[in-house]
């Protein structure tokens, strides 16, 4: 058997308290409480956006793994009955050969994408079965019984297919495949199409379907019989299923009648409902087990090409307590990451603010003010910053074009921005590299320069004009998002030279706070959806889409971020009282556990 020491090549270490930063698996002993401890990374079982099928359809078929992955046949787009071909590699989809016969809602069983068995189908109700080498499709012996909605499991050599619908009447036959031919073997308990499945020849799971109504009817088999068990929480039809054998499987998806994104994965004896697909679809094909699956395509009810992966361990990560501001404020700016920060600005209720406190990721310390006090737009990191734009309440210049430049140790005032205005968004890199986006002039405006060290200069203009937007990026690969009026998840992406809009917020929300590094990459958090109520909503942006994600300690508005996915900060605003709270943002996120002996 092998030692601890042998495996992570240390023995046990002993601590008077556990250690700030210990290696995954790492096992120490705590002096202080007498107690062995270990960490884990914090995970949730989650979707997130894969790469999109190059031909978007439904009634598709698919097979394999997360990783190796094929899509085939479908309707492309209704009623174009299609053969198209795509193999999925983890990241894209290519296309290859064409089925031999163009063909919906058909089965298919294969370990990935080089070895899959394709049989069933229609227009016409057929049994045709045709193997994939990785290459092309060879016909092969057909099916006993011609049908189509019917479902399959197992590999190119040793399949199982059952269900579906053999005009007129729904059916409940099963037939197993030897690599040469199908054999009859017996039915399951209830005829039924549109049914999922997953599993092997021996060992495999049906479920759902349509029956008349919908049903949630699971039956298990063992490799000779079916045995019904515990049903599906959410009846439903053309759901995508995945999974190893009859006791670990995942059903997302369907129409129940209206489009779901439901998951429910399946222990050996009963469903329980987990993370929704970010795309609610029907008529859409799996691939996988109930721990790293894959969906794509379908119904939305028009053909998608959207495909999503499923990790049922997937690290997150979550908010902490940090050290509070030595000023409470709100409308105050920051940059820099959870261990090293700077915040500038803002104001409470003695007035506006010029004083900036640096984070060393425990406790906040004063440092030199800024030249002019305001509730600025800011950027950068805790030696290198910008202060730009603003707003301080001077009788007749209401906005400000201000700007002054972080080295470190003090302010110094350099070139103005060209249009003055307050309460829009801001990212940079540094106290070079920044974009001033939007805001309030004399209204609202669309309006973004961008910094190059020594001046401003105006760039593309956004497409949703709007103010209290957050924001992530530098200014050549930005995120901006959300805002009002009215209040709004609209988010677009910056590439340098132009806005795109792409998919919105699952929250709308304004005068929250951001983090992000580029376009693909983004934090959105706090925030108001009521004005003079703030949340505690965190929504992470992959470069697609946006998925929720774990929620801060305290809800509020007006506050300041920055940092990363992986690492940011959030400090300061409105709860609806001006607050000086702190809260450090860590993915992943770890759990600590004392080691008992029971």
């Amino acid at each position: 058997m092998a030692e601890y020491k042998g495996i992570h090549g240390t023995k046990i270490q002993n601590y008077t308290t556990d250690p700030d930063n210990p290696i995954t698996g790492q096992v120490w002993y705590n002096e202080t409480s007498q107690t062995m401890k270990f960490q884990y990374p914090t995970t949730i079982a989650a979707w997130a956006t894969g790469g999109s099928l190059n031909t978007a359809r439904r009634l598709l078929g698919g097979a394999g793994t997360q990783t190796s992955a094929l899509a085939f046949g479908g309707l492309d787009p209704s009623p174009a009955v299609t053969g198209e071909t795509e193999a999925y590699d983890g990241t894209s989809w290519t296309e290859l050969n064409d089925l031999n016969t163009a063909r919906r809602s058909l089965a298919a069983a294969g370990a990935d994408n080089t070895a899959v068995l394709v049989f069933n189908g229609t227009p016409a109700p057929t049994g045709q079965t045709e193997s994939w080498n990785g290459t092309s499709w060879t016909e092969v012996n057909d099916m006993n019984t011609a049908r189509y909605d019917l479902a399959g499991a197992g590999t190119q050599t040793a399949a199982l297919g059952f269900g579906g619908y053999a005009p007129p009447v729904k059916s409940a036959a099963t037939e197993i495949w030897n690599g040469t031919s199908w054999t009859e073997v017996n039915d399951l308990n209830t005829a039924r199409q549109s049914i999922a499945g997953a599993g092997t020849q021996t060992s495999a799971l049906g479920f759902g379907g349509y029956i008349g109504p919908n049903t949630a009817v699971t039956e298990s088999w063992n490799g000779t019989s079916w045995t019904e068990v515990n049903d599906l929480n959410t009846a439903r039809r053309s759901l995508a299923g995945a999974g190893a054998d009859n006791t670990s499987a995942l059903g997302s998806g369907g129409t129940t009648p209206a489009l779901t994104g439901v998951t429910e994965l399946w222990d050996g004896t009963s469903w329980t409902e987990v993370a929704d697909l970010s795309t609610a679809r029907g008529q859409l094909a799996g691939a996988g087990t109930k721990t790293l699956a894959l969906v794509f395509g379908g119904n939305t009810p028009a053909a998608t090409a959207a495909t999503e992966e499923w990790n049922a361990a997937t690290p997150v990560g979550a908010w902490s307590t940090g050290g509070s501001l030595n000023t409470a404020r709100t409308y105050i700016e920051s940059g820099g990451t959870s261990t090293a920060a700077l915040g500038f600005g803002g104001s409470n209720p003695g007035g506006y603010l010029g004083n900036t406190e640096s984070y060393n990721g425990s406790s906040w310390t004063e440092v030199n003010d800024m030249n002019t006090a305001r509730q600025a737009e800011g950027s950068g990191t805790q030696t290198s910053a910008l202060a730009y734009l603003g707003f301080n309440g001077t009788i007749g210049s209401p906005n400000l074009a201000l700007t002054e430049s972080w080295n470190g140790t003090s302010w110094t005032e350099v070139a103005d921005a060209n249009t003055a205005r307050r309460y829009g968004a801001s990212v940079g890199a540094d106290n070079t590299n920044a974009l001033a986006i939007g805001g309030y002039d004399v209204g609202l405006t669309n309006i973004v320069e961008s910094w190059n060290g020594t001046s401003w200069t105006e760039v593309g203009d956004f497409n949703t004009t709007r103010y209290v937007m957050m924001a992530g990026g530098t200014n050549t690969s930005a995120l901006m998002f959300g805002g009002s009026p009215p209040t709004t998840g609209a988010t677009e992406s910056w590439n340098g030279t132009s806005w795109t809009e792409v998919a919105d917020l699952n929250v709308a929300k304004g005068q929250g706070a951001g983090s992000g590094a580029d376009n693909t990459s983004a934090l959105s958090f706090a925030g108001t959806t009521t004005p003079g109520t703030g949340v505690v909503t965190t929504e992470e942006w992959d470069g697609t889409s946006w998925t929720e994600t774990s929620d801060m300690s305290t809800g509020r508005y007006n506050l300041a971020g920055s940092g990363t996915t992986s690492s940011a900060l959030a400090s300061g605003g409105q709860t609806p009282g001006v607050s000086a709270a702190t809260e450090e943002w860590i993915k992943p996120s770890f759990i600590t556990r004392t080691i008992t002996s029971s």
